[in-house]
């Protein structure tokens, strides 16, 4: 069982440069997978994306790769946008006069707080050719899937133990379900006996084809056998998801609907304290069990 829960760090170098690669990922109903890279690398991002997804099919996952060049080498350069600046001296003007406008005071901007705007200022790559970092970044992510991949198998093995523990509990409650509903059967019993004899007592007109169709409708109403069939059908079920290698977290929780479903019959079918109590249990458990399974890939 893989957990969507994990997180890697990997540190690289090569062609000329450091790295930090950081990889994070928390439960998500599908694949979001965001990347935060240098986009001057030409392909980079596209090629991160693609194998990211071969080896992740669900979870909230962000990949972010820090570059640093090594000492000494100075590929880079900085260079004015002509154009970006334009648009950032347009934008300043009219909040400007807007603020006028609104009998506001405005500080007058500085050189260097326009420079900071975003995209006045281009990192002007001088080496074209990236293809030899971009190389390097890919041979080095497998050893960050890797590790990735470990956590999240380490933290779906802890999975895997808490649901077959809850599991367990939903079985025992099962089988105490089922002792219960044979006692509950004698009390009926007598319970019905009693209400026929006060009936019986107060009438003479009694009509037998009636009182056998009332009678056979508290049968269907109050019979739980397909109920705790079922709950052992999908704990079979369960048991066998958890065990399986494959990502089987939707498979999971859509077990976990099943599994409400019967408890939340079971509850309202019990003509019993005890019954009512084990359902009410049932219900905890599952409901416990369905926010693990949450996080099941």
């Amino acid at each position: 069982m893989i957990s969507m829960t994990g997180f890697a760090a990997r540190r690289g170098a090569g062609s000329g440069h450091a790295w930090v690669w950081d990889l994070r990922g928390v439960n998500g109903k599908g694949l979001d997978l965001r990347l935060r890279v240098p986009d001057w690398i030409d392909g980079l991002e596209a090629a991160l994306r693609a194998e990211v997804q071969k080896a992740v099919t669900r979870g909230n996952v962000s990949l972010t790769l820090k570059l640093v060049q090594d000492e000494g080498r100075d590929d880079t350069a900085f260079r004015l946008n002509e154009t970006a600046l334009a648009a950032a001296l347009a934008a300043l003007g009219r909040v400007e006069a807007a603020a006028m406008d609104a009998g506001v005071t405005l500080r007058q901007p500085t050189a260097a707080d326009v420079l900071t705007l975003r995209g006045v200022i281009d990192a002007a790559v001088q080496e074209t050719d990236t293809a030899p970092l971009r190389a390097a970044l890919l041979a080095d992510l497998p050893g960050l899937l890797a590790d990735f991949h470990a956590m999240r198998g380490a933290e779906g093995q802890a999975l895997a133990a808490v649901l077959t523990g809850q599991l367990d509990r939903i079985a025992a409650l099962t089988a105490e379900a089922q002792r219960e509903t044979a006692t509950r059967a004698a009390t009926q019993a007598d319970t019905l006996r009693e209400g026929l004899a006060r009936v019986l007592a107060a009438t003479d007109a009694v009509d037998p084809s009636r009182l056998a169709q009332e009678l056979a409708l508290l049968a269907v109403k109050t019979d739980v056998t397909e109920e705790l069939d079922r709950l052992i059908a999908h704990v079979a079920a369960a048991r066998a998801h958890v065990a399986d290698p494959a990502p089987v977290g939707r498979k999971l929780d859509f077990l976990m609907q099943e599994f409400m479903r019967e408890a939340n019959t079971l509850c309202s079918k019990a003509q019993s304290l005890a019954l009512t109590r084990i359902g009410l249990d049932l219900k905890t458990v599952i409901d416990q069990m369905r926010e693990q399974v949450q996080n099941v890939e």
